[in-house]
């Protein structure tokens, strides 16, 4: 386990870590990314139990949190997503300390290595707080309103066509095949639906 104390490898798996749990965050339910990161943080608190660490980077990292959460409440404001990462970037960096140096971790390896994970949770993060704010194709009470036209005629039941889709419909009164209709209300996944009078009748 003396390879754990290396600062370098210390670094890469807390990376590694920080990168899964983001990644369990964006594409929750597998498990897989979960048990991942939980693998790769013992690993680096074991590593960070053994070196000396920089107590004020860790409190960066644990900063980090605050603005991700601005970030998926607000899904529009991008600054919020690239300060999180930001934060996580630079509170990983200098989180290990090796004797009196400020940094311990190669600064080379730390620029290439911080930087593909900043872009890929950059990417990664961004689509998932996207899908989160993106209201649901089939969202049944986002159709009350629409209007269509009727593809059967409608009493108990017919079809209508809403939103580039086909439905199930009902109306309290009879309407013909080809009518425009107006969504009112919905009943599970039936639309109730009325006609719509042209303008010339």
């Amino acid at each position: 386990m003396d390879f754990l104390l290396d600062p370098n490898v210390a670094y890469l798996i807390l990376l590694a870590g920080i990168f899964l749990s983001f990644l369990a965050l964006a594409i929750p339910g597998t498990g897989v990314a979960e048990i991942g990161a939980v693998f790769c943080f013992v690993l680096a608190g074991y590593a960070a139990y053994n070196l000396s660490i920089h107590w004020w980077a860790l409190i960066v990292l644990l900063l980090s949190i605050v603005p991700f959460v601005l970030a998926v409440r607000n899904p529009k404001s991008w600054l919020y997503l690239g300060g999180s990462i930001l934060l996580l970037v630079v509170g990983s960096v200098f989180l290990f300390a090796n004797g009196d140096s400020f940094i311990s971790v190669n600064p080379v390896f730390a620029i290439i290595s911080s930087s593909l994970v900043a872009v890929s949770l950059w990417f990664m993060l961004r689509k998932s707080i996207e899908a989160i704010a993106h209201r649901p194709t089939h969202d049944l009470g986002a159709l009350v309103g629409r209007t269509g036209e009727a593809k059967s005629e409608i009493g108990d039941d017919g079809s209508v066509y809403v939103a580039g889709e086909m439905w199930s419909a009902r109306s309290q009164v009879r309407i013909p095949e080809g009518s425009q209709v107006r969504v009112v209300n919905r009943e599970g996944f039936v639309l109730v639906v009325e006609k719509v009078d042209s303008p010339n009748s």
